[in-house]
């Protein structure tokens, strides 16, 4: 009995090839948009995106990414990035963990956003943050947190397998 709106969340994969098909700014700004509708502590959106279509710039990225060049094929790249002193000023030492979650949040809202607009993504993690941060000159008060290359997909993987629910559910106690 799954609803669309929560169909949406099953058929969200990620997505490493993708068409020479450009992306336009209308849609981009839209799923940047559902980004920053995720939750926030404090509704402070300690979050920050920084859009790159530049092809240098992405092969650069792909590069500080352990050579992930899927990347760089992307028509746009959106590095997610926390914002720490917008969280901070408010929680403390503690908004350093506050931003990082108001990132990741925002993250999976854009997958989400992407996936709705029948586009494909992939949420990159593995990267190095001091070559991401020196390639798109982040001030250093905020942090990468993810790369995401956006684009038509080119590829229709298969949803990958899961932990059964009941191996990760626990009630009360461990």
């Amino acid at each position: 009995m799954n609803s669309k709106e929560i169909d949406l969340l099953f058929r969200r994969v990620s997505i490493r090839k993708f068409q020479s098909r450009e992306v336009d700014d209308k849609t981009v700004r839209l799923i940047l948009e559902a980004g920053n509708a995720a939750p926030s502590a404090g509704n402070l959106q300690a979050r920050d995106f920084v859009v790159v279509r530049d092809q240098k710039t992405k092969i650069e990225l792909a590069k500080a990414a352990l050579k992930q060049m899927f990347i760089a094929q992307a028509p746009v790249v959106v590095v997610v990035c926390a914002n720490y002193p917008r969280s901070m000023r408010v929680y403390g030492e503690r908004g350093r963990l506050y931003a990082e979650q108001d990132a990741t949040a925002a993250i999976e809202n854009i997958l989400l956003a992407v996936t709705a607009l029948n586009l494909g993504a992939c949420w990159v993690g593995a990267f190095d943050e001091g070559k991401v941060s020196e390639i798109l000159g982040l001030p250093e008060y905020v942090r990468p947190m993810a790369i995401i290359p956006i684009g038509y997909p080119a590829e229709q993987p298969a949803r990958r397998s899961r932990y059964p629910i009941e191996e990760l559910t626990h009630y009360e106690r461990w």
